[in-house]
């Protein structure tokens, strides 16, 4: 650091009386210097140390002055007990006074409110307030300073107690130094800085101490002694430095924690006071014999640089090291003046005024930052340069070399003829490095640190500013003091060139043909011996690794990225390809990689080019280079051909063409041509060559327009190349009918394949006219067939048929299908027996009654459940082998009918908002339904649907023990969320009401006049004598229907013949009613009487014992037919092979019809009214006009 005098001049009254310059102040911009000089206020212009204008406003000693932090006022104090407030025009615009001397004023840089302090009191004043708001203190106040933020004003006192106030005059913390009164506080200063998040408050004492304070008033540090008694502290602008004077004569420069740098001015007489011109490195002084010296301080850099480590100091005490390529940064506090730095490897010293110290890195990384001290040095040295080696280091002043070990034994000294101007490392063992020493006479040496002989390079007749020595040693680069890049060859000592304007020079570490001078705000970078590239660059270049060059600039040292494309690119044209290869791997930028590859394909070096490639991830030229090297390796040798190939891969393919030509290949140019659909090159190219080429070319140039998405230029080429196939293809896919009849008529009905393809079109596109044509002119009956069949042209197909019987099934079962699909059952049934498909008829309605039930439809399940057995009945009846099976299909599937009827009306009640049926058919139907799910239950069929609605009804109509059953059974099934709350409050609700079922609910048999229980464990059958109950298939209310069965022996003919003969009998109904009350079961009987049996001896075979669990069928012989009316009994009379089932009717009275086609028996009442609703049997869906 150098103080240089910018200007200084000394403050006289008119009697030549010297004036004590007791305060200073810059305006904010730094453009003027304030000065209170004797009774004066002096205003300077900075720049040159002009006097402005001499301020005349005080009788007395103006003591203090301070300008506002917004440049529009300064303030000065007096010893005449008044402050006069002026404008930054010089003028003064207010005056007020105090009761003593006016010691110091401050203005607040917030607000700025102006505090004024004097022996006694001190004041604050802002424009807007009238009066001046005073408060009184115990001690003289020496000085005051505002905190940055405005909010706390410090005064110092006499007494030496430092006190911070609010902005109201309020005292908030006291500071009491250790001397109290014996050392008054003289000057304190605020760090300015924006960094630090705690107020930092310098305070200077006259018991020469400098110490720091927090705003709280806790002491940072330890005081740091003087010697000397301060005046003045000042801050610079960003608190990196504080400057301070007073008796010793001078103003000196400290670090922001009070570490003593240096000297800015030596004085004849006290510094009182020193400002820092703001935002720059300028410092004021004003002394007690009225001189004003104004200063620039000088920063000078100090550094060191090895390879990628920089090393330089900032604050003047601290030393950072930056790695240039990782951008990391390590900061060593030496908290003393760094003098010199210097770095080599794993080392770094640090020259402090009273040691040096010796640093090492922790470990051998190279991106490690961790350094720890080695060695220290403890004695002082001037020199001009420091080096450091692995054991050595090496101090230089002027002429005079010296290498001391690390334990300070100075080892080796060399003496040179002239003043040392440059110094380097340049390597070598540990303890045995080599230096590198440019003299000012020009002379250049190489020394060893373990030879005491040095040894000149070469001496040339200007003088060395900077050298560098290429990475094997063989090659010199100096600049000299005329700015001049010289090269030369060490061993041979001459001078391979010269460069101008250069100011430092840089070999590459990684390309020994490669360096880097700068100068004249330029980069110039030279490769071997080809023309220098420039480039723009402010600064020294200081190294050069690969493709970074580092480049030092003001304080700052970066790593500049800089592309090798220039030097790469002369070494191309030159056709060096391998050279510029070792340039690119230094760094170029991703085109430069690709034109190396490129140039070196064109000049046939394919392992250059296929590096380059590898480096741009071009797979399709790797593979290219790969091919023509196994070729290579194959005995292909012909370069003619390699470079025909690189062409067209370039896309030069009228030059690739011509190679192939000249290398006899035409068949390749062909090949490239029509790959790249250049048909008419490669007419061209061909000229009136082989019809048989011609054609393929076509042929090629139709496949791409097809590709290309113009079928129609496609279509038309295919067949002037007789390709039919190809074309009918496009033209059947695009649907141009007319175009596709006119190839199919002119093609040979021998040609089948075109022919098939286009009647394959036609049936696609729906023309069967044209189809049919086209397989009538082929002779193809069975594919004719076929299209009639797909096209339900049934009527051509059954005239085809008969013209040719062997295609019976090929029409009947399709026709079939379709029938049923479209639910013409009764005659897909026909058709499939026409076929003989019986099976078929079967699947088909199987399929249909599945989709009925997965689709809920379960009055269609019915339906088509009921179909189906009649299906399997008529298969049973022609096919003796498939009569048992069929049979038992018949029985499941008339048991499955008869559920998905009854679950239909559930359904609709569960699932549908309003129901169309009485609470007591919904009660018979879920309890039907109950009993008949005891063993399995069908698909779609819900037993919680049928369980909630028994719930329901029982509750509805007072079957409670059974409603309070049918809940807890809900309980355990897993029942949707819809009914969870109405069956949860059902289940309550029930247990308020009886534990007992409504007498009228509960069915009775009408065989042994047993009352049954409402849920059956038996199912549908009498608990007492197992006769099956007979329900009305509406309302299934038990009918009064007993079946019989016939004695062995008597046939269905004649039984019906027996009962037809119809024997008149009086009173037979009251002789039926005694009778059947006559059984041995648990029913009352109405007389007590009993008549003979033979009244009516039906009656009397009802009344059969029972005698155990098994069901006694009611057996009737002729003699019992013929004693029963015709009216009373109903007969299901199946077809073969089944039995005919006869019922006959307990209460004639009671009027009951049953279907003539599915047997289901109802109440005459409810058929009537539902064959009115649906015009059909609701059941078997028999149309009521139809025939029996």
């Amino acid at each position: 650091m150098r103080a240089v005098p910018t200007w200084i001049d000394k403050v006289h009254d008119r009697d030549k009386v010297e004036q004590c310059i007791y305060d200073l102040a810059f305006k904010p911009d730094g453009s003027q210097l304030i000065v209170a000089a004797g009774n004066r206020v002096l205003v300077y212009d900075t720049s040159d140390g002009t006097l402005i204008q001499p301020l005349k406003g005080h009788k007395d000693i103006v003591y203090c002055v301070a300008y506002a932090k917004d440049g529009k006022r300064f303030a000065s104090g007096s010893a005449d007990k008044s402050i006069v407030i002026w404008t930054s025009k010089l003028e003064g615009i207010l005056k007020y006074t105090h009761n003593d001397s006016i010691q110091c004023v401050a203005y607040n840089p917030v607000t700025h409110q102006l505090a004024s302090c004097s022996s006694g009191d001190f004041g604050l004043w802002s424009p807007e307030q009238k009066s001046v708001s005073k408060h009184k203190v115990s001690s003289k106040i020496t000085c005051c300073g505002w905190t940055n933020d405005g909010q706390y004003l410090a005064l110092g006192m006499m007494n030496g107690v430092v006190s911070i106030r609010n902005k109201n005059g309020e005292e908030k913390v006291k500071i009491e130094r250790p001397g109290g009164s014996s050392s008054p506080i003289w000057s304190i200063a605020w760090n300015p800085s924006k960094d630090d998040h705690n107020d930092i408050l310098a305070v200077a004492d006259w018991g020469q101490r400098l110490s720091f304070y927090q705003l709280s008033g806790k002491q940072i540090g330890k005081d740091r002694a003087l010697n000397y008694d301060p005046c003045c502290v000042s801050y610079f602008s960003k608190g990196e430095y504080i400057v301070m004077g007073g008796s010793d004569r001078q103003a000196s420069l400290y670090t922001k924690d009070g570490v003593r740098l240096g000297t800015v001015g030596e004085q004849s007489s006290w510094v009182w006071t020193c400002r820092v011109k703001p935002d720059s490195n300028y410092v004021v002084l004003g002394c007690q014999d009225g001189t004003i010296a104004f200063y620039q301080l000088i920063f000078s850099t100090v550094h060191g640089l090895y390879k990628d480590r920089y090393a330089y100091r900032d604050s003047m005490t601290d030393v950072i090291v930056q790695h240039l390529i990782t951008e990391q940064k390590v900061r060593i506090k030496c908290r003393e003046l760094v003098k010199k730095i210097a770095i080599y490897r794993n080392r770094l010293a640090i020259q402090l005024p009273e040691k040096i110290l010796i640093y090492e890195l922790y470990s051998d990384d190279l991106s490690d930052m961790h350094y720890r001290v080695k060695e220290k040095i403890c004695r002082r040295f001037e020199c001009n340069l420091l080096v450091v080696c692995s054991q050595h280091i090496i101090l230089c002043q002027e002429k005079r070399l010296q290498c001391l070990s690390f334990n300070s034994v100075k080892e080796r000294e060399w003496l040179m003829e002239s003043l040392i101007r440059y110094i380097k490392v340049i390597g070598g063992p540990p303890g045995r490095e080599g230096l590198l020493v440019g003299l000012k006479n020009g002379a250049i040496l190489k020394i060893f640190v373990d030879n005491p002989f040095a040894i000149t390079l070469l001496k040339q007749s200007t003088s060395v500013r900077c050298l560098d020595m290429s990475a094997s040693r063989n090659k010199l680069a100096v600049v000299d003091e005329h700015s001049t890049c010289l090269v030369y060859d060490i061993r041979t000592k001459e001078l391979l060139f010269q460069e101008p304007n250069a100011n430092s020079v840089a070999w590459n570490t990684q390309c020994e043909d490669m360096l880097c001078f700068s100068g004249s705000g330029y980069l110039n970078i030279k490769a071997s011996n080809f023309p220098v590239h420039q480039q723009k660059l402010q600064g020294f270049v200081v190294g050069y690794n690969g493709s970074k060059i580092f480049c030092l600039h003001v304080y700052s040292m970066s790593a500049v990225e800089v592309p090798q494309s220039a030097p790469m690119y002369q070494y191309l044209e030159r056709k060096m390809f391998r050279e510029a290869y070792q340039i690119a791997c230094l760094g170029v930028t991703e085109n430069d990689w690709r034109d190396l590859a490129m140039e070196a394909l064109e000049g046939l070096d394919f392992d250059t080019a296929k590096k380059a490639f590898v480096r741009v991830r071009d797979l399709r030229y790797l593979e290219l280079i790969s091919n023509i090297e196994d070729r290579k390796k194959r005995g292909e040798s012909n370069n003619e051909l390699f470079l025909a190939d690189v062409f067209a891969y370039q896309g030069k393919f009228h030059e690739a063409a011509k190679l192939y030509k000249r290398a006899g290949c035409d068949s390749r140019a062909l090949t490239m041509y029509t790959d790249l659909r250049m048909f008419d090159f490669a007419k061209d190219f061909l000229g009136s060559a082989d019809p048989k080429d011609t054609k393929m070319l076509i042929t090629k140039q139709a496949d791409w327009a097809r590709n290309i998405n113009e079928p129609r230029a496609a279509a038309e080429m295919y067949l002037s190349a007789g390709e039919h196939l190809k074309a009918i293809d496009i033209i059947g896919d695009h649907g141009w009918v007319d175009m596709l009849i006119d190839i199919a008529r002119k093609l040979d009905k021998a040609e089948r394949e075109p022919l098939a393809k286009c009647a394959g079109h036609f049936k696609r596109l729906k023309h069967h006219g044209y189809a049919a044509e086209i397989y009538s002119k082929m002779g193809d009956l069975r594919s004719l067939v076929q299209l009639h069949v797909e096209a339900c042209h049934w009527d051509e197909a059954f005239e085809l048929v008969e013209k040719h019987p062997q295609f019976k099934n090929d029409v009947y079962v399709p026709y079939a299908q379709w029938l049923a699909e479209n639910d013409r059952f009764e005659e897909a049934q026909k058709a499939f027996h026409k076929a003989g498909w019986q099976d078929e008829a079967v699947k088909v309605l199987e399929q249909l009654t599945h989709n009925a039930v997965v689709e809920s439809r379960f009055n269609d399940a019915a339906y088509y459940y009921w179909m189906l057995s009649m299906q399997c009945l008529d298969i049973a009846r022609d096919n003796e082998n498939k009569k048992d099976d069929m049979l038992k299909m018949f029985h499941r599937f008339q048991h499955l009918a008869e559920l998905y009827h009854v679950y239909h009306s559930i359904q609709r009640y569960t699932d549908e908002p309003f129901s169309s049926h009485l609470p007591e058919t919904l009660f018979n139907i879920s309890r039907f339904l109950l009993h008949n799910l005891t063993k399995e239950v069908p698909l779609g069929i819900s037993k919680v649907n049928t369980l909630y609605t028994l719930a329901k009804q029982s509750k509805a109509l007072g079957a409670f023990k059974l409603a309070r059953h049918t809940y807890e059974k809900l309980q355990g099934l897993r029942v949707p969320a819809r009914f969870q709350e109405s069956i949860e409050l059902g289940s309550l609700t029930v247990r308020s009401k009886p534990f007992h079922d409504n007498e009228d609910l509960v069915p009775m048999c009408y065989r042994c006049s047993t009352n049954n229980p409402l849920l059956n464990n038996q199912g549908n059958v009498c608990i007492n004598c197992r006769q099956p109950f007979i329900f009305s298939a509406s309302s299934y209310e038990v009918l009064p229907l007993v079946e019989f069965y016939l004695e062995k022996g008597i046939t269905d003919e004649e039984a019906v013949s027996l009962i037809d003969l119809e024997v008149p009998r009086t009173e037979r109904r009251a002789a039926r009613w005694q009778e059947m009350n006559s059984s041995e079961s648990q029913s009352l009987r109405l007389d007590d009487s009993v008549d003979d049996p033979e009244e009516d001896p039906f009656m009397a075979k009802l009344s059969f014992e029972q005698g155990g669990s098994e069901f006694v069928p009611v057996v009737v012989s002729r003699a019992v037919l013929r004693s029963m009316s015709r009216r009373d009994v109903l007969i299901k009379r199946w077809p073969k092979p089944l039995s005919w089932q006869y019922y006959r009717s307990l209460l004639p009275d009671v009027s009951i019809t049953m279907c003539p086609s599915c047997f289901q028996m109802f109440h005459s009442e409810d058929y009537e009214l539902l064959v009115l609703q649906h015009n059909s049997c609701p059941y078997c869906r028999r149309p009521i006009d139809e025939p029996n």
